[in-house]
């Protein structure tokens, strides 16, 4: 334990993700050996991520605006949503570059031993705007890219429960499978299982 101002530092960056203690520390002392300046700057960005940035009222991706820059890009196809479980995974679905969609920002997973149920995710909101056709164009397919986990399983298997009635509308899902450059010996059950189950025609 130290004293002051440099364990309470420590204490809160332990709180963060993927930071125990000992992250914690490194970050601290590093920040403490820093130059002012340095320091200025991130406390200058943690203040405008608290103040400024905001949710977008249509997908609820993170913005710094009413509307995203994503939703507010007349260019994306407005037939295709995919549904993700948080901000990030709008961020690794567009690395890929193979999505010109829109998205639906759910802000988690269906976990019921955490309290998480289907009035906790954006839910309500999605069928709001399957039901209300943005911008006068029908949503002709929901892409399901929640993780592939128990909770993503179950709230993908909710969302298709709450999906199938809609008129015209396909609801698909994220293949999963086996990683590139990966080898089967090393492959779990379940994924391997997912690879067979999902299996295509080779042209």
């Amino acid at each position: 334990m130290y004293e002051g101002p440099i364990q309470d530092l420590i204490d809160e960056l332990a709180k963060q993700p993927g930071l125990g203690p000992k992250g914690a520390q490194r970050i601290a002392f590093s920040l403490l050996a820093g130059e002012k300046s340095d320091i200025d700057r991130l406390v200058a960005a943690l203040q405008r991520v608290r103040d400024d940035v905001t949710f977008c009222s249509e997908c609820g991706n993170v913005s710094a605006n009413p509307r995203c820059r994503i939703c507010s890009d007349a260019r994306r196809d407005a037939t295709k949503i995919c549904v993700v479980e948080e901000p990030k995974d709008v961020n690794a679905i567009e690395r890929t570059k193979e999505f010109a969609g829109r998205y639906h920002v759910l802000g988690g997973a269906l976990d019921p031993l955490s309290g998480i149920g289907p009035d906790q995710l954006r839910i309500r909101e999605l069928l709001r705007r399957l039901g209300n056709q943005e911008d006068g164009i029908d949503v002709t397919e929901v892409i399901v890219a929640t993780d592939p986990n128990t909770e993503g399983e179950a709230t993908a298997t909710y969302l298709l429960r709450m999906l199938k009635d809609f008129p015209g509308l396909a609801v698909t899902r994220l293949a999963s499978g086996l990683p590139m450059g990966g080898d089967l010996e090393f492959a779990d059950e379940l994924t391997l299982g997912r690879a067979l189950s999902g299996r295509r025609a080779l042209a």
